[in-house]
């Protein structure tokens, strides 16, 4: 395409020029255009000298359009309703929009959110195209470059932590959509259940699950973004602490399995719990340490704040969201 040759024609002669193939009379497409028959005549010369042609011959029926006129008028009203669109304010209708949508998630977030939205989008939006990804180190980046259109992640409240809420890069948005608490797991019949005369029928929490015990247990830990260590490792590790971690893996499914094949204790956000026990036969400990909470969150480019599509997922995310959580 050429650009410099298409900044040289007037759009508006176009629209003109659609109108007198329509027309084939001068004085009628004068009329439609509300302009004089001299100001028409001036603007198909402009035509003729832009186009290479003389578009029409003058007889005693009127103007008959040359062989190439014919062929425009084939086109240009595929190309002026292109235009027409473009000039058109923004919008979306969720019930007939075919637009695809990108998400990357943490994977602890398929159950404390992907049910409760995914439902009302397509519900409401049922040819919508929803692609999710895995949440990784580069998801952030992927995100400021529009690789991705949403994320779903977890961000730390602590003011020193690296993943914190208020340490996004530039540009990234976000709304929150719970806050969510640690907690620990270990299989029902681990032996620190019988040390500690646990009742493993209503898994109560119960004296002397302190820290000591939980330093003393070995772990299976989830990695992060990319990171081996959690904040909770560097926070014991300024008091000369640290977990025996055994086993590192890249998901909380994974993780709830080894946990509940062997005594390694499992450290996790409280809302994934439900989905362990649906699987695995393991109870619920406190972490026993002074801890700060974490919170999930939606995130996206401020570019897309306004935009009508972008907004219309967004609204039904946390809406849906939380709404779910107060039926909880």
């Amino acid at each position: 395409m050429n650009l410099d040759n298409l900044a040289k024609i007037d759009l508006n002669l176009l629209v003109t020029l659609q109108i007198l193939l329509e027309e084939e009379s001068v004085t009628r497409a004068a009329s439609r255009l509300h302009l004089s028959q001299s100001a028409l005549s001036k603007s198909l010369n402009r035509l003729r000298d832009t186009l290479g042609d003389p578009l029409f011959l003058r007889t005693a029926h009127g103007l008959k359009p040359t062989a190439h006129a014919l062929q425009l008028k084939t086109q240009l009203p595929t190309l002026l309703q292109g235009l027409y669109q473009i000039s058109l304010p923004p919008s979306f209708t969720p019930a007939t929009s075919h637009r695809q949508f990108s998400f990357a998630m943490l994977e602890s977030a398929y159950e404390t959110s992907l049910p409760y939205y995914i439902g009302p989008i397509l519900s409401q939006a049922p040819q919508l195209n929803l692609e999710i990804y895995g949440w990784n180190e580069k998801s952030l980046l992927d995100l400021q470059q529009g690789q991705i259109d949403f994320g779903i992640t977890a961000r730390e409240l602590h003011p020193t932590a690296d993943f914190r809420l208020n340490n996004l890069p530039d540009g990234i948005a976000h709304q929150r959509l719970f806050t969510d608490n640690q907690v620990c797991l270990v299989r029902r019949e681990h032996p620190v259940l019988a040390t500690l005369n646990v009742d493993k029928s209503a898994d109560e929490n119960v004296e002397p699950w302190d820290l000591e015990t939980y330093l003393a247990m070995s772990h299976v830990q989830v990695r992060c973004e990319g990171n081996d260590w959690w904040l909770l490792d560097y926070q014991l590790a300024e008091s000369g602490q640290h977990r025996h971690i055994c086993a590192t893996l890249p998901d909380f499914y994974g993780a709830a399995s080894v946990c509940a094949h062997s005594d390694l204790v499992l450290t996790l956000p409280s809302s994934f719990v439900p989905q362990a026990q649906k699987l695995y036969d393991v109870v619920q400990l406190p972490l026993p340490i002074d801890f700060s909470s974490l919170v999930y969150v939606l995130l996206w480019h401020e570019r897309n704040n306004d935009e009508p599509g972008h907004k219309w997922v967004r609204e039904t995310i946390c809406e849906s969201i939380e709404k779910a959580r107060v039926m909880l």
